[in-house]
Protein backbone atom coordinates (compact mmCIF):
# COMPACT_ATOMS: atom_id res chain seq x y z
CA UNK A 1 0.00 0.00 0.00
CA UNK A 2 1.33 3.33 -1.02
CA UNK A 3 2.25 5.49 1.96
CA UNK A 4 0.42 8.75 2.30
CA UNK A 5 2.70 11.76 2.43
CA UNK A 6 2.17 13.57 5.71
CA UNK A 7 3.57 16.98 6.21
CA UNK A 8 3.07 18.15 9.77
CA UNK A 9 4.55 21.58 9.07
CA UNK A 10 3.53 25.11 9.76
CA UNK A 11 2.57 27.16 6.76
CA UNK A 12 1.20 30.40 8.09
CA UNK A 13 -0.87 32.90 6.16
CA UNK A 14 -1.70 36.06 8.06
CA UNK A 15 -4.64 38.17 6.91
CA UNK A 16 -4.79 41.35 8.94
CA UNK A 17 -8.47 42.03 8.26
CA UNK A 18 -9.66 39.00 10.19
CA UNK A 19 -6.62 38.17 12.32
CA UNK A 20 -6.31 34.44 11.75
CA UNK A 21 -3.71 31.92 10.65
CA UNK A 22 -3.89 28.92 8.33
CA UNK A 23 -1.77 25.87 9.08
CA UNK A 24 -1.44 23.06 6.55
CA UNK A 25 -1.43 19.82 8.53
CA UNK A 26 -1.61 17.13 5.85
CA UNK A 27 -1.19 16.92 2.11
CA UNK A 28 -1.40 13.98 -0.28
CA UNK A 29 -4.94 12.87 0.53
CA UNK A 30 -6.90 11.32 -2.36
CA UNK A 31 -10.07 13.37 -2.97
CA UNK A 32 -10.89 13.93 0.73
CA UNK A 33 -14.59 14.50 1.37
CA UNK A 34 -15.35 14.67 5.09
CA UNK A 35 -13.76 14.73 8.53
CA UNK A 36 -14.99 14.04 12.05
CA UNK A 37 -13.31 14.37 15.44
CA UNK A 38 -13.05 11.32 17.69
CA UNK A 39 -11.55 13.61 20.34
CA UNK A 40 -9.37 16.71 20.24
CA UNK A 41 -6.30 14.64 19.32
CA UNK A 42 -7.73 12.14 16.83
CA UNK A 43 -9.89 12.47 13.76
CA UNK A 44 -11.16 10.46 10.80
CA UNK A 45 -11.17 11.50 7.14
CA UNK A 46 -12.99 9.88 4.22
CA UNK A 47 -11.51 9.77 0.73
CA UNK A 48 -14.03 9.57 -2.10
CA UNK A 49 -12.39 6.50 -3.72
CA UNK A 50 -13.17 4.57 -0.53
CA UNK A 51 -10.54 4.85 2.19
CA UNK A 52 -11.06 5.90 5.81
CA UNK A 53 -8.03 7.54 7.40
CA UNK A 54 -7.32 7.62 11.14
CA UNK A 55 -5.17 10.63 12.08
CA UNK A 56 -3.44 11.24 15.38
CA UNK A 57 -2.61 14.95 15.36
CA UNK A 58 -0.37 14.82 18.43
CA UNK A 59 1.72 11.80 17.45
CA UNK A 60 1.76 12.78 13.76
CA UNK A 61 0.40 9.39 12.75
CA UNK A 62 -1.93 8.38 9.94
CA UNK A 63 -3.22 4.94 8.95
CA UNK A 64 -5.99 3.30 6.95
CA UNK A 65 -8.93 1.64 8.70
CA UNK A 66 -10.29 -1.32 6.77
CA UNK A 67 -14.03 -1.66 6.21
CA UNK A 68 -16.64 -3.74 4.37
CA UNK A 69 -18.58 -1.08 2.43
CA UNK A 70 -19.58 -1.79 -1.19
CA UNK A 71 -18.82 1.60 -2.77
CA UNK A 72 -19.34 2.65 -6.37
CA UNK A 73 -17.14 5.67 -7.12
CA UNK A 74 -19.00 7.27 -10.01
CA UNK A 75 -18.75 10.98 -10.80
CA UNK A 76 -19.66 12.79 -7.59
CA UNK A 77 -20.32 9.50 -5.79
CA UNK A 78 -18.00 7.52 -3.56
CA UNK A 79 -17.29 7.42 0.17
CA UNK A 80 -18.74 10.69 1.43
CA UNK A 81 -19.72 11.98 4.89
CA UNK A 82 -18.47 10.57 8.19
CA UNK A 83 -19.69 11.23 11.73
CA UNK A 84 -18.45 9.97 15.12
CA UNK A 85 -20.85 9.86 18.06
CA UNK A 86 -20.61 7.88 21.31
CA UNK A 87 -18.12 5.32 19.96
CA UNK A 88 -20.21 4.78 16.83
CA UNK A 89 -19.24 5.73 13.26
CA UNK A 90 -21.85 6.74 10.68
CA UNK A 91 -20.95 7.10 7.00
CA UNK A 92 -22.83 8.04 3.85
CA UNK A 93 -21.75 6.69 0.50
CA UNK A 94 -22.82 5.82 -3.02
CA UNK A 95 -23.63 2.17 -2.59
CA UNK A 96 -22.95 -0.21 -5.47
CA UNK A 97 -26.35 -1.68 -6.31
CA UNK A 98 -24.97 -3.56 -9.39
CA UNK A 99 -25.24 -2.91 -13.14
CA UNK A 100 -24.15 0.72 -12.72
CA UNK A 101 -26.95 1.46 -10.26
CA UNK A 102 -26.23 3.21 -6.97
CA UNK A 103 -27.97 4.89 -4.08
CA UNK A 104 -27.19 7.39 -1.37
CA UNK A 105 -26.83 4.94 1.52
CA UNK A 106 -25.91 5.27 5.20
CA UNK A 107 -24.21 2.68 7.40
CA UNK A 108 -23.05 2.50 11.01
CA UNK A 109 -20.32 0.59 12.84
CA UNK A 110 -18.80 0.38 16.30
CA UNK A 111 -15.65 2.51 16.28
CA UNK A 112 -12.40 0.60 15.95
CA UNK A 113 -9.04 1.85 14.72
CA UNK A 114 -8.30 -1.40 12.83
CA UNK A 115 -11.52 -2.49 11.13
CA UNK A 116 -15.06 -1.12 10.81
CA UNK A 117 -17.83 -3.66 10.33
CA UNK A 118 -20.59 -1.52 8.80
CA UNK A 119 -24.27 -2.35 8.59
CA UNK A 120 -26.62 -0.34 6.40
CA UNK A 121 -29.35 1.63 8.17
CA UNK A 122 -30.68 3.53 5.13
CA UNK A 123 -30.78 3.10 1.34
CA UNK A 124 -32.31 5.77 -0.89
CA UNK A 125 -34.87 4.10 -3.15
CA UNK A 126 -34.94 3.64 -6.05
CA UNK A 127 -31.31 3.00 -7.06
CA UNK A 128 -30.33 5.17 -10.05
CA UNK A 129 -27.69 4.94 -12.77
CA UNK A 130 -26.18 8.42 -12.31
CA UNK A 131 -22.99 9.94 -10.97
CA UNK A 132 -24.69 13.19 -9.95
CA UNK A 133 -26.06 14.84 -6.81
CA UNK A 134 -25.77 12.46 -3.89
CA UNK A 135 -26.08 15.21 -1.26
CA UNK A 136 -25.02 12.94 1.56
CA UNK A 137 -24.42 15.01 4.70
CA UNK A 138 -25.21 13.60 8.15
CA UNK A 139 -26.30 15.35 11.36
CA UNK A 140 -27.42 13.92 14.69
CA UNK A 141 -30.05 15.82 16.65
CA UNK A 142 -30.87 14.13 19.94
CA UNK A 143 -32.00 10.58 19.03
CA UNK A 144 -32.43 11.21 15.29
CA UNK A 145 -30.09 11.04 12.30
CA UNK A 146 -30.75 13.52 9.49
CA UNK A 147 -29.51 12.68 5.98
CA UNK A 148 -29.42 14.80 2.83
CA UNK A 149 -30.31 12.71 -0.23
CA UNK A 150 -29.63 14.54 -3.51
CA UNK A 151 -31.90 14.10 -6.53
CA UNK A 152 -29.23 12.36 -8.64
CA UNK A 153 -29.74 14.75 -11.55
CA UNK A 154 -33.32 13.55 -11.98
CA UNK A 155 -35.02 16.94 -11.46
CA UNK A 156 -38.70 16.43 -10.69
CA UNK A 157 -38.03 13.27 -8.69
CA UNK A 158 -37.50 15.75 -5.84
CA UNK A 159 -41.26 16.39 -5.91
CA UNK A 160 -42.11 12.67 -5.72
CA UNK A 161 -42.70 11.90 -2.05
CA UNK A 162 -42.82 8.16 -2.88
CA UNK A 163 -39.09 8.23 -3.74
CA UNK A 164 -36.17 9.23 -1.50
CA UNK A 165 -33.89 11.19 -3.89
CA UNK A 166 -34.27 14.96 -3.51
CA UNK A 167 -35.27 14.92 0.15
CA UNK A 168 -34.12 15.31 3.73
CA UNK A 169 -34.35 12.01 5.59
CA UNK A 170 -34.91 11.52 9.33
CA UNK A 171 -34.41 8.13 10.98
CA UNK A 172 -33.52 6.89 14.44
CA UNK A 173 -29.86 6.15 15.14
CA UNK A 174 -30.46 2.42 14.74
CA UNK A 175 -32.15 2.90 11.37
CA UNK A 176 -35.71 2.52 12.60
CA UNK A 177 -38.35 5.09 11.66
CA UNK A 178 -39.48 7.83 14.09
CA UNK A 179 -43.19 7.62 14.83
CA UNK A 180 -43.48 11.41 14.65
CA UNK A 181 -42.16 11.75 11.08
CA UNK A 182 -44.41 13.65 8.62
CA UNK A 183 -46.00 10.46 7.23
CA UNK A 184 -47.56 9.74 10.60
CA UNK A 185 -48.69 13.31 11.26
CA UNK A 186 -49.93 15.09 8.14
CA UNK A 187 -48.27 13.54 5.05
CA UNK A 188 -49.77 10.05 4.85
CA UNK A 189 -48.67 9.52 1.22
CA UNK A 190 -44.98 10.24 1.95
CA UNK A 191 -42.35 7.57 2.48
CA UNK A 192 -41.92 7.11 6.24
CA UNK A 193 -38.25 8.24 6.28
CA UNK A 194 -38.85 11.57 4.51
CA UNK A 195 -38.71 14.75 6.59
CA UNK A 196 -38.71 17.37 3.79
CA UNK A 197 -38.78 17.28 -0.02
CA UNK A 198 -37.75 19.47 -2.96
CA UNK A 199 -33.95 19.73 -2.56
CA UNK A 200 -31.39 19.31 -5.35
CA UNK A 201 -27.92 18.59 -3.99
CA UNK A 202 -27.48 19.59 -0.33
CA UNK A 203 -23.77 19.25 0.50
CA UNK A 204 -23.82 21.14 3.77
CA UNK A 205 -25.75 20.50 6.98
CA UNK A 206 -25.18 21.53 10.59
CA UNK A 207 -27.05 21.57 13.89
CA UNK A 208 -26.97 24.96 15.60
CA UNK A 209 -26.06 24.78 19.31
CA UNK A 210 -27.81 28.13 19.75
CA UNK A 211 -31.37 27.58 18.48
CA UNK A 212 -31.31 23.75 18.00
CA UNK A 213 -32.27 24.12 14.31
CA UNK A 214 -30.71 22.22 11.44
CA UNK A 215 -29.25 24.43 8.70
CA UNK A 216 -28.50 23.42 5.10
CA UNK A 217 -26.59 24.57 2.06
CA UNK A 218 -27.78 23.39 -1.35
CA UNK A 219 -26.40 23.57 -4.89
CA UNK A 220 -28.63 25.22 -7.44
CA UNK A 221 -28.17 24.60 -11.14
CA UNK A 222 -26.69 27.55 -13.03
CA UNK A 223 -27.15 29.88 -10.09
CA UNK A 224 -29.54 29.49 -7.20
CA UNK A 225 -27.36 28.10 -4.42
CA UNK A 226 -28.99 28.66 -1.03
CA UNK A 227 -28.64 28.54 2.74
CA UNK A 228 -31.71 27.65 4.79
CA UNK A 229 -33.27 25.40 7.42
CA UNK A 230 -34.60 21.84 7.47
CA UNK A 231 -38.34 22.07 8.17
CA UNK A 232 -40.82 19.34 9.10
CA UNK A 233 -43.05 18.28 6.20
CA UNK A 234 -42.10 21.19 3.93
CA UNK A 235 -40.99 21.49 0.29
CA UNK A 236 -38.08 23.55 -1.10
CA UNK A 237 -39.61 23.36 -4.56
CA UNK A 238 -37.01 21.81 -6.86
CA UNK A 239 -37.57 21.55 -9.84
CA UNK A 240 -40.72 23.68 -9.85
CA UNK A 241 -38.59 26.50 -8.46
CA UNK A 242 -35.21 27.50 -9.86
CA UNK A 243 -34.08 29.61 -6.85
CA UNK A 244 -32.76 32.22 -9.29
CA UNK A 245 -30.83 29.80 -11.48
CA UNK A 246 -31.34 28.37 -14.94
CA UNK A 247 -30.72 25.05 -16.65
CA UNK A 248 -27.17 24.57 -17.94
CA UNK A 249 -28.57 25.07 -21.44
CA UNK A 250 -29.62 28.56 -20.34
CA UNK A 251 -33.36 27.84 -20.35
CA UNK A 252 -35.53 29.04 -17.48
CA UNK A 253 -36.41 26.62 -14.68
CA UNK A 254 -38.99 28.47 -12.63
CA UNK A 255 -39.37 31.36 -10.20
CA UNK A 256 -36.90 32.04 -7.42
CA UNK A 257 -39.60 31.37 -4.83
CA UNK A 258 -43.36 31.44 -4.48
CA UNK A 259 -45.81 30.95 -1.59
CA UNK A 260 -46.41 27.39 -0.52
CA UNK A 261 -42.73 26.46 -0.66
CA UNK A 262 -39.93 26.79 1.90
CA UNK A 263 -38.04 30.04 1.50
CA UNK A 264 -34.28 30.00 1.96
CA UNK A 265 -32.49 32.53 4.16
CA UNK A 266 -29.88 33.39 1.51
CA UNK A 267 -29.59 32.79 -2.27
CA UNK A 268 -26.44 33.13 -4.39
CA UNK A 269 -26.83 34.07 -8.05
CA UNK A 270 -24.52 33.37 -9.82
CA UNK A 271 -23.61 30.12 -8.09
CA UNK A 272 -20.63 29.90 -5.74
CA UNK A 273 -20.99 26.06 -5.58
CA UNK A 274 -21.69 25.93 -1.85
CA UNK A 275 -20.37 22.87 -0.05
CA UNK A 276 -20.04 22.28 3.70
CA UNK A 277 -21.10 24.56 6.53
CA UNK A 278 -21.16 24.90 10.29
CA UNK A 279 -22.83 27.17 12.81
CA UNK A 280 -19.81 28.35 14.72
CA UNK A 281 -19.44 27.96 18.48
CA UNK A 282 -16.06 28.26 20.15
CA UNK A 283 -13.50 30.36 21.99
CA UNK A 284 -11.01 30.88 19.15
CA UNK A 285 -13.29 33.23 17.21
CA UNK A 286 -15.71 34.30 19.92
CA UNK A 287 -16.99 37.18 17.84
CA UNK A 288 -18.33 34.64 15.32
CA UNK A 289 -20.49 32.67 17.76
CA UNK A 290 -23.88 31.94 16.20
CA UNK A 291 -22.75 32.85 12.68
CA UNK A 292 -22.85 30.45 9.74
CA UNK A 293 -19.50 29.57 8.18
CA UNK A 294 -20.04 28.39 4.61
CA UNK A 295 -17.47 26.89 2.25
CA UNK A 296 -17.52 26.77 -1.53
CA UNK A 297 -16.01 24.82 -4.40
CA UNK A 298 -16.16 27.03 -7.50
CA UNK A 299 -15.62 30.23 -5.51
CA UNK A 300 -12.94 28.63 -3.29
CA UNK A 301 -14.05 30.84 -0.42
CA UNK A 302 -14.89 30.65 3.26
CA UNK A 303 -17.86 32.95 3.92
CA UNK A 304 -19.43 34.14 7.16
CA UNK A 305 -23.13 34.93 7.44
CA UNK A 306 -24.44 36.88 10.40
CA UNK A 307 -28.16 36.24 10.33
CA UNK A 308 -31.30 36.55 12.42
CA UNK A 309 -34.03 34.02 11.66
CA UNK A 310 -34.86 34.62 7.97
CA UNK A 311 -32.75 37.75 7.53
CA UNK A 312 -29.07 37.99 6.62
CA UNK A 313 -27.58 40.94 8.48
CA UNK A 314 -24.11 40.76 6.95
CA UNK A 315 -22.14 38.48 4.62
CA UNK A 316 -18.36 38.61 4.49
CA UNK A 317 -15.65 36.62 2.70
CA UNK A 318 -13.09 35.44 5.26
CA UNK A 319 -10.69 34.29 2.56
CA UNK A 320 -10.85 33.24 -1.08
CA UNK A 321 -8.52 31.05 -3.12
CA UNK A 322 -6.04 30.36 -0.31
CA UNK A 323 -6.54 26.59 -0.13
CA UNK A 324 -8.49 25.76 -3.29
CA UNK A 325 -11.95 24.14 -3.42
CA UNK A 326 -13.13 23.57 0.16
CA UNK A 327 -14.96 20.31 0.77
CA UNK A 328 -15.59 20.22 4.53
CA UNK A 329 -15.33 22.32 7.69
CA UNK A 330 -15.43 21.22 11.33
CA UNK A 331 -14.68 22.79 14.73
CA UNK A 332 -12.65 21.17 17.51
CA UNK A 333 -13.40 21.62 21.21
CA UNK A 334 -11.19 24.70 21.43
CA UNK A 335 -12.95 26.44 18.57
CA UNK A 336 -10.19 26.02 15.97
CA UNK A 337 -11.51 25.29 12.48
CA UNK A 338 -10.39 22.34 10.34
CA UNK A 339 -10.94 22.46 6.59
CA UNK A 340 -10.54 19.85 3.84
CA UNK A 341 -9.39 21.00 0.43
CA UNK A 342 -9.91 19.22 -2.89
CA UNK A 343 -6.16 19.66 -3.34
CA UNK A 344 -5.81 16.75 -0.89
CA UNK A 345 -5.01 18.89 2.14
CA UNK A 346 -6.19 19.29 5.73
CA UNK A 347 -5.85 22.80 7.16
CA UNK A 348 -6.25 24.26 10.63
CA UNK A 349 -7.51 27.83 11.04
CA UNK A 350 -6.81 29.57 14.35
CA UNK A 351 -5.54 32.77 15.96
Amino acid sequence: MKKLLIIFLLLFTNLKADDFKLEKIIQGLDSPWSLTFVDNQNLLITEKPGKIKFIDLKEKLIKDISHNLQILEDGQGGLLDILHKDNTIFVSYSENRLNGMSSTSVARAKFDTEKLDFKNIFQAQPPINSGYHFGSRLVIKKKHLYITAGERGQGMIAQDHTKHPGSIIRINLDGSIPKDNPKFINKKDWLPEIYQIGVRNPQGMSLSPFDDKIYLTNHGARGGDWFGTANFGENYGWKILGWGGTNYSGTKIGPKWKPGFTKAIKYWVPSIAVSAMTIYKGDTFKEWNGHALITSLKDQSLRKLKFDKMRVIHESIIFKGNIGRIRDIKTNKNGDLYLLSDRGELWRMYK
